[in-house]
């Protein structure tokens, strides 16, 4: 494009047939006028200033409220019209400004309808709601001693540049505005961790801060990269499990509110990709969306397929920019942090540097009016006849007792000293005059104290302000880590898939073709043909694949136990060979071929096992002259598991007429190493965090929470754990279990041991009275324990004792109260390493072999 663009005006022409054709040249305007339209909404709309965190509109509206502060509540249509004085533009953008500054509940005290936050409701009109500063704003935002004032827009009033914030109120409330050209996201944090990462930086320590948002949740902040651009942080609802058909959101992401949730929640089951019977929002002050599921739903699955497909996670890209200098800069939230905290110092230093002059010049006078009424210098000027001659006399009267003063006397000092009226002179006491002189010198000094210890006075007024407001700002909203959540896994097999072997089709529209299985639309497929083909692809209405398909099945990522046992003919007349493989990743919708691509390949047997299980088959050959043996056994587990590209074993030269299945096999994979990470409290295969063994398809985890509920599950890695769970390990049916407990009836503290009867069931090991509580829980086969008792009244304190749990009571029921422990007042009870014990060591048990004896047959752990 030419920089020098003409435009004929047309309408000119029109009307003035007459007129000479006209050209206008607007590169003046894309150069001058577009920047300077940037630039003003960069600057005076979209961007806060680091000094105060403020755009234009809060600092005017903060500053027309304290014009109007006398106390008690302002009518905000009526801080709307004062605001406008200072502002040049519209009533709803101010007004909206007040009600977004209202619902932080930092700077501004509210009465009336103000909106909800949660669910998204907006406030009243201005002319019925109510506001005034909070005392909170009123001692930090404002000073007009330290403030610097500029001429407002129609020039009638006098507006501050930037207020005198003591506080880094941009990190406290966020800002979030679209510029031209660029735009600002600064996350909101807490309260209460801004002011300890203040007073660290003043201590020269290091210091981390995350955000925090009055909705509540759970965040990620393991990107947050300190709020810069490529940032990004992930926020999760809080949800919890009431029963098994119940789940409860009680906090909800930022940026969201529970409108919004709720219609991402119907619309994802509409699209089933979650499956919900009904849902409920009792929403008030607090936040409370009932979820009802269906029977034999799993809970933890849905509540991962709402993080997946809902706004019940968000992600949110912080990018922090201020305005420095009446330029835009890219800083960090550290950064941010620290400048606004040197910038809080320079501000108290300016007021104690204000404060000192005043006490100084306090104290000047007082000591100017004690000579002057002392040494009855006011009779000097009783002759007098001018007004320069009482200044004269004055000065003159002064001098012989002004060597102490921190200044020279001006005619101002003499002037005011005239001013003092009879009665005061008459009333004058000396001993009072000194105290007030010696009062104002210590004031002085502390002034002085304050300013030679800057820092330290800092960290006081931060300690202060935590003090006097930090109350109910504790942080609302839980730091974890996330677990990544992959979709296929979590979602609602919603569609059927169809097959049409002999031509080749597969798909979800099919419906009079062969149903193969339940799938989503978001699945991958695995298919097999015929003639040695393999081909991966993406659940469409229908797809061909080629012709004569004997194997389709949904395909998953990274699957190293769905193994597929096959023989082939490599080619027309070629070999039979055998092969074991799994398929892990692999390029969507290209072709493969299990042997060397000849022509005539053919797959004479094939089976898919999604436990590593190998059969035993029969090979059928061929009659031939001289063939003696025409059938054999082969064991697909004297296999090893290899590549899919290897040729594989042979199985004979001769050609094969049938290969028959004779005995279905059991698992040669080695039993399952899980993992439990407490940092996301998941179970993983990723050999993050505790080591819980190694599992096989019936072996179960024993959970024991701190509310005495214990229960045993099948481990799948979509279990989700409670936070008060205080024992997660690997189940051994034959270990008993002990515990101590507080039974709140009869307040004595009782033993139990017990084994688990009923693996399915959730049972509670002590008493159901709300006093009753968990002590103590050990697996250990022999534990012991040591009893420290308290001190009785008039006696001495009596031995502890050590208690070996094993000879103190015998294996009970689960539901059997057990035996008192001590008749008396018990301190405490300490654990102690438990009597050596030699275990049982089951066949096989967690071992790493390839291979598994028969019988033992392992079903799949996790689908």
């Amino acid at each position: 494009m030419s920089d020098d663009l003409d435009l004929t005006s047309d309408s000119q022409n029109e009307f003035d047939p007459g007129a000479k054709d006209e050209s206008i040249k607007v590169t003046g305007m894309f150069q001058e006028w577009f920047l300077d339209y940037a630039s003003y909404v960069i600057l005076e709309r979209a961007v806060p200033a680091i000094e105060d965190g403020f755009k234009p509109v809060h600092r005017r509206i903060l500053h027309s409220m304290k014009d109007l502060d006398d106390g008690r509540y302002t009518k905000v249509a009526n801080i709307v019209g004062h605001t406008m004085q200072y502002h040049p533009h519209g009533d709803a953008s101010i007004g909206d400004a007040i009600v977004q500054i209202g619902q932080k509940d930092i700077l501004i005290d509210t009465q009336g309808n103000w909106g909800n936050i949660l669910t998204g409701d907006r406030a009243a009109a201005s002319r019925y709601i109510e506001a005034r500063l909070s005392k909170f704003a009123l001692d930090v935002v404002f000073n007009p001693k330290t403030t610097e004032w500029q001429i407002s827009y129609d020039g009638r009033k006098q507006e501050p540049v930037n207020l005198p914030v003591k506080f880094p109120m941009v990190l406290a409330q966020g800002a979030e505005g679209i510029a031209v050209g660029l735009s600002t996201k600064i996350l909101p944090h807490n309260f209460n961790e801004l002011i300890e990462a203040s007073i660290k930086h003043l201590e020269g320590k290091r210091f981390t801060i995350y955000p925090d948002f009055v909705t509540g949740g759970v965040v990620d902040v393991s990107n947050y990269n300190d709020g810069l651009r490529g940032g990004k942080i992930r926020v999760r609802a809080n949800i919890e499990i009431r029963d098994k058909n119940l789940l409860v959101v009680n906090e909800i992401p930022y940026s969201t509110n529970t409108s919004t949730l709720i219609d991402s929640i119907l619309k994802a089951n509409e699209k089933g990709k979650i499956k919900i019977k009904k849902i409920e929002d009792n929403t008030s002050s607090e936040v409370e969306i009932l979820i009802h599921l269906p029977n034999n739903i799993s809970p933890d699955k849905t509540i991962d397929a709402l993080f997946a497909f809902t706004n019940c996670e968000v992600s949110i890209s912080p990018l922090s920019c201020v305005i420095i200098d009446d330029k835009p800069h890219f800083l960090g939230v550290s950064e941010l942090l620290r400048r606004s905290t040197d910038n809080t110092v320079r501000l108290l230093k300016s007021e104690l540097q204000i404060k000192l002059g005043e006490l100084e010049e306090q104290w000047h006078f007082a000591s100017l009016e004690k000579i002057f009424i002392e040494k009855r210098i006011y009779r000097d000027i009783e002759e007098e006849e001018t007004w320069e001659g009482v200044i004269e006399a004055i000065n003159l009267g002064l001098q012989p007792h002004i060597k102490h003063l921190k200044r020279k006397i001006t005619r101002d000092d003499i002037t005011r000293l005239t001013e003092i009226k009879i009665k005061r002179i008459s009333k004058f006491d000396l001993d009072k005059a000194e105290q007030k002189i010696e009062a104002l010198e210590g004031e002085i000094q502390s002034v002085k104290h304050d300013l030679e210890h800057l820092i330290d006075y800092s960290i006081n007024y931060f300690k202060n302000l935590k003090e006097k407001y930090g109350a109910g700002k504790e942080r609302k909203t839980k730091i974890q880590l996330f677990e990544d959540i992959e979709a296929t896994k979590v979602i609602m097999r919603n569609t059927k898939l169809y097959v049409n072997r002999s031509e080749g089709f597969v798909g979800t529209s099919m419906k009079k073709e062969e149903y193969v299985t339940d799938c989503s639309d978001i699945d991958d497929i695995i298919c097999f043909t015929e003639d040695g083909t393999m081909m991966v692809t993406k659940v469409e209405d229908k797809t061909f694949i080629a012709k004569n398909i004997i194997y389709v099945g949904i395909f998953k990522k990274k699957d190293k136990r769905t193994i597929y046992n096959l023989i082939y003919r490599d080619g027309k007349a070629g070999y039979n060979y055998m092969k074991r493989f799994a398929v892990t990743s692999i390029t969507r919708d290209r072709a493969y071929n299990v042997g060397k691509d000849k022509p005539g390949t053919k797959l004479l047997y094939f089976s898919a096992n999604p436990n590593g299980e190998a059969e035993l088959v029969t090979v059928f050959l061929r009659q031939k002259k001289g063939l003696k043996r025409l059938k054999f056994d082969i064991d697909f587990s004297d296999l090893a598991i290899k590549g899919r590209n290897v040729k594989g074993n042979l199985v004979s030269k001769m050609p094969i007429k049938s290969v028959e299945i004779k005995e279905e096999g059991v698992s040669t994979l080695k039993p399952r190493k899980i993992w439990f990470d407490e940092t996301v409290r998941r179970l993983n295969v990723d050999e993050r965090g505790e080591l819980l063994g190694a599992f096989r398809g019936e072996d179960r985890l024993l959970i024991i929470r701190q509310n005495g509920i214990v229960k045993t599950i099948i481990p799948e890695l979509t279990t989700r754990f409670e936070n008060d769970v205080i024992v997660i390990e690997k189940w051994n049916p034959k270990k008993p279990i002990s515990a101590i407990y507080w039974e709140g009836e009869k307040e004595r503290f009782y033993v139990k041991r017990f084994l688990i009867e009923q693996p399915d069931k959730e049972e509670l090991i002590i008493t159901d009275h709300p006093n009753s509580q968990l002590e103590v829980v050990s697996t250990d086969y022999m534990p012991r324990i040591e009893i420290e008792y308290k001190k009785a009244r008039g006696k001495e304190r009596k031995e502890n004792d050590t208690v070996n749990v094993e000879e103190f009571i015998a294996v009970k029921g689960i539901k059997a109260q057990g035996n008192q422990l001590t008749s008396e007042n018990v301190k405490q009870i300490d654990v102690l390493d438990p009597l050596p014990y030699e275990e049982e060591t089951p066949d096989a048990e967690g071992d790493d072999t390839d291979e598994v004896k028969p019988g033992n047959n392992q079903s799949s752990l996790f689908d």
